[in-house]
């Protein structure tokens, strides 16, 4: 089959829809599938990923969150999609770029697939454009109800966006590398550096994007009722220097973006993973914090419960509860051989998710499309 993603984001951006999109791509390669990939440009992003042409569209920052490149389907898009001559087109999470791609689909009369990676209207709020929510939703409905299959990471997802009127909704299920992301991968300096120095108190651990949306700054209060406690925050984004501020003369780290072995070393060096969003449509971190053996302890809110099962890989707390935060942490750290009751619990429930069946599944919906713009 021949594919051509369109998609708002790709290398070198890193984040859990360039990390689901790079698995998937390779695991298609593998298959014999030919792709072609229309993503913003980035500086010097690669021009080749996996031995598919990456064609990269002119893009302005977006201002409230500059990392994120809005990239217009100028008619180049076109001139690509028609060299290439797909079978399908999968629009990932369309807002800009992707915008083109029902007009693309129906010029090339092949069917269009999108998939649905983030709640924009809900974060609209997060970056005072709360006034967009309602064009939001609408947008959201009316561009996806234009593809044969609509795609989503959760279940809560998908009846979130069924209840908004969307239809042919599918879930995409969950994937993680069980292999670079483990419990050996752990080390003593690794430990040391997230610590700042200390790697013989209890160590916790966020990875993600640093923006308000996140909640992260509610951790602070595990720090300032758990004494002993350290917090290393992994990442990048436009809150990071509002958050060097807010946990400024508290027991926490900020070592900046990391990735590959670094990254999988700084999981697997931790005791515990936190991840005080509500917000999310999957959370890729977490599944990787599984993988590594730790426990995670999320708020209760979005997909986290079908990613954790809450007493067995970790513990969900109530989001607007410090005391109920507080509390998984202290059971965490506290109660006799739990950690790693949990912890193995975390591993046995990572090593049931891979890319291969994540991306089987996907080609049914492909092969799914197919058939029913054919039929239609």
């Amino acid at each position: 089959m021949r594919i051509a993603f369109i998609t708002e984001t790709f290398l070198p951006a890193t984040d859990g829809v360039v990390t689901r999109l790079r698995h998937t791509i390779k695991e298609l390669r593998r298959m014999g599938d030919e792709i072609l990939i229309i993503a913003p440009k980035y500086g010097e992003g690669p021009g080749f990923y996996e031995g598919a042409p990456i064609y990269r569209v002119p893009a302005v920052p977006f201002p409230p969150y500059p990392q994120i490149k809005l990239a217009p389907a100028l008619p180049g898009v076109g001139h690509a999609l028609m060299g290439f001559k797909p079978d399908l087109i999968h629009a990932v999470n369309p807002v800009v770029l992707g915008l083109g791609a029902p007009y693309f689909a129906r010029r090339l009369d092949v069917p269009l697939v999108a998939s649905y990676h983030t709640n924009i209207a809900q974060y609209t709020s997060f970056y005072k454009l709360g006034f967009l929510t309602r064009a939001a939703r609408w947008y959201t409905k009316r561009l996806h109800n234009r593809a044969e299959i609509n795609l989503c990471t959760s279940m809560s997802t998908a009846k979130y966006l069924e209840s908004e009127g969307i239809k042919s909704v599918r879930v995409w299920p969950q994937g993680v590398d069980t292999e670079r992301f483990a419990p050996k991968k752990g080390s003593e300096w690794w430990r040391n550096r997230l610590s700042g120095g200390h790697p013989d108190e209890n160590l916790l651990l966020y990875v993600g994007r640093l923006a308000p949306e996140k909640d992260i700054g509610r951790l602070k209060r595990v720090l300032e009722r758990l004494p002993g406690t350290r917090l290393a925050i992994v990442g990048d984004g436009p809150a990071r220097r509002d958050l060097e501020n807010e946990f400024a003369g508290t027991p926490t780290t900020f070592p900046g973006l990391l990735l590959g072995e670094e990254l999988a070393a700084a999981y697997a060096s931790a005791d515990a993973f936190v991840f005080p969003s509500t917000t999310e449509t999957l959370g890729m971190a977490m599944i990787e914090a599984l993988a590594s053996g730790l426990p995670v302890i999320a708020a209760r809110g979005g997909a986290t419960h079908e990613v954790v099962a809450d007493g067995e890989e970790g513990f969900l707390y109530e989001p607007d509860d410090d005391g109920s935060l507080v509390k998984a942490a202290r059971r965490i750290f506290e109660e006799d051989d739990l950690r790693e009751r949990l912890s193995s619990g975390a591993r046995n429930s990572a090593e049931e998710r891979d890319w291969a069946s994540s991306t089987r599944a996907l080609k049914s919906y492909y092969e799914e499309a197919v058939g029913s713009k054919a039929v239609g």
